[in-house]
């Protein structure tokens, strides 16, 4: 799952997600949802968005996340936003 709590340069973020989600889908990654409208329950916690993407295992999610291919571009969202990514295990 990622979640963005705030951009710094859309520009960058764009060119960061154009290339992103193909090699996230060539690695077998599905986006099940993405929403723009969280909202909190309690706490301080506020991403402005977050997508979920769906992975056949854990293994194969971490693979993808460790791979040359996504470590060329992930600079390029760390530069460019205030985000996270977490793996969920699901039983």
């Amino acid at each position: 799952m990622g979640m963005v709590h705030g951009i710094k340069d859309e520009a960058t973020f764009g060119a960061y997600h154009d290339v992103a989600v193909p090699i996230i889908e060539a690695a077998g990654g599905k986006m099940v949802w993405f929403s723009q409208d969280i909202q909190a329950a309690d706490g301080d916690w506020a991403p402005m968005a977050m997508v979920l993407f769906e992975f056949e295992s854990s293994e194969q999610a971490h693979k993808w996340y460790n791979s040359p291919e996504y470590q060329a571009v992930i600079g390029q969202r760390l530069s460019s936003t205030d985000s996270n990514t977490v793996f969920i295990n699901v039983e």
